[in-house]
């Protein structure tokens, strides 16, 4: 009982700190503001851990690599430590690496799909807020949005775009996504 309690405690951590870095990855491609108190915390919390990283992986074409590496790392070493508290261990060490990879993808997934949910409540509930997580999210999920807004603009004041890129995020997280891993033989 205190190892699935130790299990549960950890797995959280994980993907929550895993959220925070891609979080920043987002907000760095979307341009969002840093000077948000929100952007300010996940800047504080990433930081630590992305400087030394940024000393030998440059980031490119606008992509913050580095912390596309740490949450890598992040989801591969969790993976790892996971493991070990059940006590097992898995013979092929690159089996860790693909279980990594696609944490990250399913996190990244996890991330704008909930984000979009946020910004989609929100808008019902209180359309001009000027709360900084909600400036955030909107900020965040944009260029998310913008390819689902040329597809289907929105109508007589309604926007069916988040439920069609909530439709895509979902098919991508449910069938994609574990049917490469499962091709991949991970």
């Amino acid at each position: 009982m205190i190892n699935q309690i130790l299990e549960l405690l950890v797995d959280t951590l994980i993907e929550l700190y895993t959220m925070v870095i891609l979080l920043r990855l987002l907000m760095q491609l979307a341009r969002a503001d840093f000077y948000n108190p929100i952007s300010q915390f996940v800047v504080k919390a990433t930081d630590p851990l992305l400087k030394p990283l940024r000393r030998f992986i440059p980031g490119l074409w606008g992509i913050d690599f580095p912390s596309l590496v740490l949450a890598f790392l992040v989801q591969t070493l969790g993976l790892a430590l996971l493991l070990a508290i059940k006590g097992m261990v898995l013979s092929n060490p690159a089996v860790y690496l693909v279980y990594g990879l696609f944490g990250v993808f399913n996190i990244a997934l996890k991330l704008a799909f909930f984000a979009i949910l946020i910004v989609i409540v929100v808008s019902w509930v209180a359309p001009q807020s000027y709360n900084p997580a909600v400036s955030l999210l909107r900020q965040v999920t944009e260029p998310i949005m913008a390819p689902f807004r040329k597809i289907i603009p929105p109508m007589g004041g309604l926007d069916f775009s988040p439920m069609l890129a909530m439709f895509v995020i979902h098919i991508l997280r449910t069938i994609v996504l574990p049917g490469v891993a499962q091709a991949l033989g991970a």
